[in-house]
């Protein structure tokens, strides 16, 4: 026998080997496919949500802050023992707005594909 020569258990060994390569390397794929891609869209989600509802609740206090001064300086009807009705009045609207918010959200899940 030369040293080109290969025998049949060499070639089988030699094709095993590469099969269980390419097994390795295909799960590898698949796993990253299958973590990293829904773990990024989650992180992108998340970050997007919460800039969103730090940007609304923001909003909803000063406007609400606003509501109260407004009530407070420019309503004469409020003055002397009624001096607690604005606060009242913008503890309503606050919790009307909760749950108008509460109503809205939707319980879809984060891996859902959009379609």
């Amino acid at each position: 026998m030369s040293a080109g020569d290969v025998t049949p258990e060499v070639k089988r060994q030699r094709a095993e080997s590469a099969s269980v390569g390419d097994v390795v390397d295909l799960v590898k794929d698949y796993a990253r496919q299958e973590t990293l891609g829904p773990l990024k869209g989650a992180g992108r989600w998340l970050a997007l949500g919460t800039a969103g509802a730090t940007f609304l609740g923001l909003g909803l206090v000063l406007v609400l802050l606003g509501v109260l001064r407004l009530l407070q300086t420019e309503l004469d009807a409020f003055d002397g023992g009624f001096s607690w009705v604005p606060y009242v009045i913008v503890l309503v609207i606050c919790g009307l707005l909760s749950a108008v918010a509460l109503s809205r959200v939707k319980k879809a899940t984060l891996g859902k594909e959009p379609g």
